[in-house]
């Protein structure tokens, strides 16, 4: 029976702002984690408000990642979906999700794990 895969929904805590002003910085953080896994990006928007945070979101053949940061609350909300559709991801949207936290040097606040 076909299960489509593991949808994690995030909220992090960062200790410095100044890591969600950089949508570049993140760009070459999932740019890196998409080539890794041997995902395939089908289409991106990242766009950096002035002096403030960004909001990016990346389409995969396999589903998605997005994130949105606010520096002035030194929060983010963080997404990332793969379907298992031709193969099983659920261990690799733990690994995205992980190595996102890392780079933010972040703290999950609330995490809600769908498996769709």
């Amino acid at each position: 029976m076909y299960k489509p895969g593991l949808h994690l929904i995030s909220e992090f805590k960062v200790v410095d702002p100044e890591v969600l002003k950089n949508s570049q910085a993140m760009k070459q953080v999932l740019d890196d984690l998409i080539q890794e896994h041997k995902l395939s990006k089908v289409g991106e928007v990242y766009h950096q408000f002035p002096d403030s945070g960004y909001t990016a979101m990346v389409c995969l053949t396999e589903s998605h990642i997005s994130i949105h940061t606010w520096p002035e609350f030194n929060q983010v909300t963080f997404d990332v979906f793969l379907s298992n559709f031709m193969n099983y991801n659920n261990e690799i949207v733990t690994n995205i999700h992980n190595s996102v936290l890392a780079f933010l040097n972040a703290t999950d606040v609330r995490l809600t794990q769908l498996n769709r």
